[in-house]
């Protein structure tokens, strides 16, 4: 099972303290890179956050935002009855002795020192607040990794695809390596006896016979198409492994790119060539495709 680097996952639940919105974006990376965006007071909670993409992220930088507001209707402040009173008793003994009368709205007290307090119910708090947001991650995580799911399957057939061309070329390949050695015998023999007409020198068999058995040895690729051929049921089983194995598809890849140069180097033959090309696109194509899969 492929996972694509790249997704998308947003969850969003609401206690009887708060509403939670996460959301989550990731794009490729070697590596696992982390961000985290969210309220100041939840600043201790961002290894915690880290920690828990970890367990469901391999690569990829991942960027987490959680956005946490007060459930409407819960009030982050309470008035403080004692103090108001006191304040009160003091406004009225003052008029008394002044002869004015009572200020009518007691809003103008609400700015007094400790009239108004917190009452910690709308108060944002890591460690009361993290078993509640650590939900809301890992069902957004959950929702993320089916985003990943559904990319990672659509890459793993474009994949799938290229290398079924890989294959094919390579079986046209070995159909016609034998038939190279024999078309260099009969161009060199060819060669000769135009450049030896009308003299009395003659090439005998066994001069021929070893310049062609340096040829061949030179131009032999049986090893490079049984690694290539290796190398392509690896590609499979890791598509078909349950866990995403996009890095060692990275060095598999490098491997098969490199079997396929030394084919081309080695088969100096028009046929060949045109099909080692078509390997070489393909193999260019899975390498663009594995830079997003984890």
């Amino acid at each position: 099972m492929l996972l694509s680097m790249t997704g998308f996952g947003a969850s969003k639940g609401q206690n009887e303290r708060l509403n939670v919105a996460v959301e989550i974006r990731a794009v490729n990376n070697r590596y696992l890179k982390v961000n985290s965006r969210f309220p100041d007071a939840y600043a201790a909670l961002e290894g915690e956050i880290e920690r828990v993409v970890r367990e469901h992220v391999a690569r990829g930088t991942v960027t987490v935002a959680l956005d946490v507001r007060p459930v409407a209707g819960v009030s982050a402040s309470q008035i403080n009855v004692d103090v108001l009173t006191a304040y009160w008793n003091q406004v009225k003994d003052l008029s008394r002795q002044l002869t004015v009368g009572v200020p009518a709205d007691m809003s103008s007290f609400l700015v007094l020192p400790g009239v108004v307090t917190d009452s910690g119910r709308g108060e944002l708090d890591a460690e009361r607040d993290w078993p509640f947001l650590k939900t809301q991650l890992e069902e957004a995580l959950g929702k993320f990794k089916e985003f990943r799911v559904r990319e990672g399957r659509s890459m793993g057939d474009d994949l799938r695809l290229n290398g079924r061309v890989i294959a094919g070329s390579l079986d046209e390949i070995a159909k016609s390596a034998s038939d190279v050695v024999k078309q260099y015998r009969d161009k060199l023999l060819e060669r000769v006896r135009e450049l030896l007409k009308g003299t009395s020198v003659v090439v005998s068999e066994p001069d021929l016979i070893r310049e062609v058995s340096v040829y061949a040895d030179r131009c032999d690729i049986n090893e490079e198409i049984t690694r290539l051929r290796c190398h392509l049921e690896q590609f499979e089983a890791f598509l078909s492994d349950k866990v995403s194995q996009g890095r060692k598809l990275d060095f598999l890849i490098q491997e098969m790119f490199r079997e396929v140069n030394t084919i081309g180097s080695k088969a100096n033959n028009v046929t060949l060539a045109r099909h080692v090309v078509e390997m070489k696109s393909a193999v260019e194509k899975i390498r663009e495709v594995l830079q997003n899969v984890e």
